[in-house]
């Protein structure tokens, strides 16, 4: 079994650190010295190891490139205020990506390899972890089938990484959103719920004819009416409702239960505002709009954090919000950010240290 201590480190003979302008930082674009790799085959997990970063060689037949076995999720490590690195509720993300495993008949990662590997590459790391506002070392582990074969059936090997990527902001500005009535993300008993790379390669079209009307990203609803609010393209989605805090319901199956929306909910509920998850129609959200009752409109999700919504089109209605009166959403922020940060004390335990 591994632990933080058997696991082998090879380190890069140069550090590509001092060439990075971390002022300076597009999300996704620069990456650590180092990655995790862990194999599984014959039914069971070697031992990871600790790597340059660099290019990975695979077969042309390798399953995942013809039958779509991967999954992934997103993380964030932080700088805390006393100089020590934690990362923001890891074990939440080590369940959720068991729960896409299962779903896409994959293993699941032991909890040694996942945590503590996560854990020994940012301490092989540290030093990349941006301590600028708003910044953060964004965590991407991922899984993907390794069978060389062609043939619809699950894989019998896979390959578990991970890497790390100092970013800035998701969006630098807060977001423009199209109610999306055509395309569709997810139906019931399909795989909305898990964090597959499918679900994102079928969002890349729509996003994109949302783009070309200039809008930033889309707002899914429902497969079978298109009436109902599912979740924007990256990030799960919240009203203010007469004071309240509302969010679609995650019953369908349909919706990615966000490690970040998860934290919303909870905080908004330390500050005495009520949460309602429940189905909402978009012209329901419509109505309350024009009676003045909807005044705020945001998203959460781990690479966005919390980004507000400026302007919400459906059909032929614009409902714009102003972003500098959004007391909800800034005071949300605002207490995650402290706590992300070591500034606030951590009742719940969800900064997890890496030493």
């Amino acid at each position: 079994m591994a632990t933080m201590d058997t696991i082998k480190v090879t380190k890069a003979s140069t550090s590509r650190r001092g060439n990075v302008d971390f002022s300076k930082l597009a999300f996704g674009k620069v990456f650590t010295d180092h990655m995790l790799v862990a194999e599984y085959a014959n039914g069971a997990w070697g031992l990871p190891e600790i790597v340059p970063y660099g290019p990975i060689c695979f077969d042309p037949s390798m399953a995942t490139l013809h039958y779509g076995q991967t999954i992934f999720e997103g993380i964030k490590g932080y700088r805390l205020a006393d100089g020590t690195a934690a990362v923001f509720r890891p074990e939440d993300n080590f369940k959720r990506f068991n729960r896409s495993a299962r779903r896409m008949e994959m293993p699941d990662v032991p909890e040694e390899i996942f945590l503590g590997g996560m854990k020994k590459l940012i301490q092989v790391d540290e030093s990349w972890i941006p301590q600028d506002y708003d910044h953060a070392l964004y965590i991407r582990p991922f899984m993907f089938a390794t069978d060389e074969v062609i043939g619809v059936s699950p894989s019998t090997t896979y390959k578990f990484m991970i890497i790390l990527s100092p970013v800035g902001p998701y969006y630098a500005a807060p977001m423009r959103i199209y109610v999306e009535e055509h395309f569709v993300r997810a139906a019931p008993g399909g795989v909305g719920y898990a964090k597959t790379a499918g679900n994102y390669a079928a969002s890349l079209h729509p996003a994109a004819v949302a783009r070309a009307r200039g809008y930033d990203q889309i707002l899914w609803t429902d497969a079978n009416e298109h009436r109902y609010v599912q979740e924007c393209g990256t990030m799960n989605v919240f009203f203010v409702l007469d004071g309240k805090l509302i969010t679609p319901g995650l019953e369908s199956g349909t919706i990615l239960e966000g490690v970040t929306r998860d934290s919303v909910i909870k905080v908004a509920g330390d500050l005495g505002i009520a949460v309602e998850e429940l189905e909402i129609a978009v012209d329901e959200l419509s109505d309350m709009y024009n009676t003045g009752r909807l005044t705020e409109a945001f998203g959460a999700g781990t690479a966005a954090t919390i980004a507000k919504i400026a302007e919400l089109r459906n059909r032929e209605q614009v409902m714009a919000f102003d972003p500098e009166n959004a007391p909800v959403a800034d005071r949300i922020k605002q207490i995650l950010t402290e706590i992300r940060d070591g500034k606030t004390v951590d009742l719940r335990g969800w900064m997890v240290p890496v030493a």
